[in-house]
């Protein structure tokens, strides 16, 4: 075996994605902003940053429904970097809209930030420097991009046909007929090269963000989705990976059954795998996915992991997920032929198995067998069933585990505390801190995640900082108005990182690793 310590030292780390960043455009990005949270996690002893999926978002702005599996989020990209790259005008910047600080509105920023994207795009290509235009198309020409191409006509398409999905656009384009769409590339090549060259300019921002943390001593951890959206590139491009009929419609699509969430399961709509058609390719796509993931990110986490073991298969025709069966999944073959892919040994596999839900089963055996860490949720110590209790109590803690006050689907600590706890979970909380009484509810579980076993512990940013529930990320089945909560800047600069700091060193939390 590996030495895990390697992999996973005793640290301690913060969850927000870069949309929920300060900032003057609408939403966060990898600007400034970015750079300080990395400071501001450096000086308060934190080694790991968590962010959730950086790809470009689709229906309901959510990370984990997203345009491709490979490509950045274009959304993200720093304006300002823009400017400092001469493609845009200081004045441009100088008359934004207002937009609400404490939330994304996803509809007037994208705009915003479009118009300026494509502003900065025609001034690339009517400026000559040759300096850019060489580092763009070497970019470009990386064998990594194998997907790029693909993906920036999916794109293009998709705003030639105002945004419907890829199975509404004429039988030739949706099904992929070789002279259509070279007829749709020569029509429509100006946009099919904004949109390569947007993911440049992204890919190029978060390599230097990421490279950047690395420096102060931090780690990013990734977040990647078990499934695809089906309106994707991805799915577009690789339709025999699949479980979709002739035309392209999903033939039984992925979710979960009730569960401590929704009494009706989750129907997430996305289609499942053909996992024989997947293992007849070596699992190729699927290596290729991973490898991009641990390119982008120190560590990867991978959501439901559950599914490989098995999953939740709805008839795409059942508008619940209670209709649902269990189907095994491809189970260790998957990740065997992940290792040889990656050329690792699979406990040297720098992934966390998100392990949660009901009746996990033979699931919790293979996380076991790759050595990988799982999930603790430390509102589930209080609020769950009495056996997810047990789980979830600081005592029952494995050490290869990875502890949270709680994830982007939960409320936060305090809008759990005050609005969904009942006075049987607030009385086993003061029993497990040993307080009468809990005056910072988000403090105690902050405090007792890090005197926990495990050897990661990760708080919501909203819990640091002591938000309640209209700080909420996302709230799972329901499909509007979510993903949209931001720190405003005296929230992050004002939260009590001295404290955090302290908590971390008494619990011997912060690395004595020297930051590159």
């Amino acid at each position: 075996m590996a030495d895990r310590d390697s992999i996973f030292p005793r640290s301690c780390g913060v969850l927000m994605h870069p949309t929920s960043l300060p900032g003057p455009y609408g939403m966060g990005d990898l600007g400034a902003w970015a750079y300080r949270f990395v400071d501001i996690l450096a000086a308060a002893g934190q080694t790991v940053w968590q962010v959730l999926p950086l790809g470009p978002t689709g229906f309901g702005n959510s990370p984990y429904q997203v345009y491709s599996t490979f490509a950045g989020n274009s959304h993200l990209i720093a304006l300002d970097g823009l400017a400092d790259q001469g493609w845009i005008a200081r004045s441009d910047l100088a008359s934004q809209p207002w937009f609400p600080p404490h939330q994304v509105d996803y509809e007037r920023a994208v705009r915003y930030h479009d118009d300026l994207l494509t502003r900065a795009y025609d001034n690339f290509v009517i400026r000559d420097v040759p300096q850019q235009k060489a580092a763009f198309r070497a970019w470009v020409s990386d064998p990594q991009q194998w997907w790029l191409d693909d993906f920036a006509l999916f794109m293009t398409l998709k705003e030639h046909h105002e945004g419907r999905s890829w199975t509404e656009w004429p039988e030739g384009e949706a099904l992929r007929d070789e002279e259509t769409l070279d007829a749709m590339r020569a029509m429509h090549a100006c946009r099919i090269e904004e949109h390569r060259w947007r993911q440049w300019v992204f890919a190029t921002q978060w390599n230097a963000l990421r490279t950047y943390a690395n420096g102060k001593g931090i780690r990013i951890v990734g977040d990647i989705p078990i499934y695809v959206a089906h309106d994707s590139s991805d799915v577009w491009t690789q339709p025999h990976l699949f479980q979709l009929d002739e035309t392209g419609q999903p033939i039984s699509i992925a979710g979960v059954p009730p569960d401590y969430f929704s009494a009706t399961g989750q129907r997430w709509g996305n289609p499942l795998y053909d996992w024989a058609e997947n293992k007849r390719t070596g699992y190729d796509w699927w290596i290729k996915r991973i490898k991009a993931a641990l390119n982008t990110a120190d560590i990867v986490r991978i959501d439901h992991f559950r599914g490989f073991d098995r999953y939740w298969s709805i008839p795409a025709s059942e508008p619940t997920a209670v209709g649902g069966h269990w189907v095994e999944g491809p189970q260790m073959d998957f990740f065997e032929a992940l290792g040889k892919g990656l050329g690792a040994e699979l406990d040297e596999l720098p992934l966390i198995a998100e392990d949660l839900g009901d009746d996990l089963g033979h699931a919790l055996v293979l996380r076991d067998e790759l050595n990988l860490p799982g999930m603790v949720i430390l509102q589930f110590a209080f609020g769950a069933s009495e056996s997810e209790q047990e789980r979830f109590l600081p005592d029952a803690h494995r050490e290869n585990s990875i502890v949270y006050t709680g994830t982007h689907d939960n409320n936060t600590v305090l809008g759990w505390w005050w609005c969904e706890s009942s006075p049987d979970d607030r009385d086993r909380m003061r029993q497990a801190v040993d307080q009468d009484e809990i005056k910072q509810p988000n403090w105690a579980l902050i405090e007792m995640g890090m005197s926990s076993p495990a050897h990661t512990f990760v708080a919501l940013l909203q819990d640091v900082i002591g938000l309640g529930a209209s700080a909420r990320m996302n709230k799972p089945g329901v499909p509007s108005q979510q993903w949209r909560w931001r720190a405003t800047a005296d929230e992050l600069e004002g939260a009590d990182w001295n404290r955090l700091r302290a908590l971390a060193e008494a619990h011997d939390r912060v690395s004595e690793v020297q930051p590159s």
